[in-house]
């Protein structure tokens, strides 16, 4: 049915998928489909160039496609690390790595190396020497959900 399909809308089924990959992107955002589309849009062209050959068969227009998938995915994948398209919220999810710097008071002893410690509305557990509750600290750093703290 699809070979069928390909055949009635001739080099135009490959600009119709590829602009369908597009969309999809659109869609489901993820930065992948919008190379595999570039992909199908550019064996469009071929395509139309090619269609009436004897050697374009769709066999070969599938190896193409999988072959410039492949090229513009990893291709646009090491463009981006390039471009340095860096974010304006570095620590947007990282929120213990965004509360390096500031101080506040422990409401839990830090007894073996480990307390707590209240900033805005959140208890968070700290790691850092010995302390007793009431201790003024300041965060130094984060080990995955703990911050580490000191002595002001």
């Amino acid at each position: 049915m699809i070979v069928q399909l390909a055949k009635e809308l001739g080099p135009w089924s490959w600009w119709i998928f590829g602009a369908a990959l597009l969309v999809a992107e659109i869609l489901v955002p993820g930065n992948f489909l919008v190379w595999i589309g570039l992909a199908g849009l550019v064996t469009g062209l071929f395509s139309n160039l090619l269609w009436e050959t004897s050697w374009w068969s769709w066999e070969i227009q599938w190896l193409v496609f999988a072959a410039l998938s492949t090229l513009s995915v990893f291709g646009g994948r090491n463009w981006l690390l390039r471009s340095g398209n860096r974010s304006e919220e570095p620590l947007l999810n990282r929120r213990a790595d965004s509360l390096v710097g500031r101080t506040a008071d422990l409401i839990e002893p830090i007894l073996n190396g480990h307390g707590r410690v209240r900033i805005g509305d959140t208890m968070w557990m700290v790691e850092g020497p010995d302390l007793p509750a009431g201790t003024r600290v300041k965060v130094t750093g984060s080990n995955g959900s703990d911050l580490r703290v000191e002595a002001l």
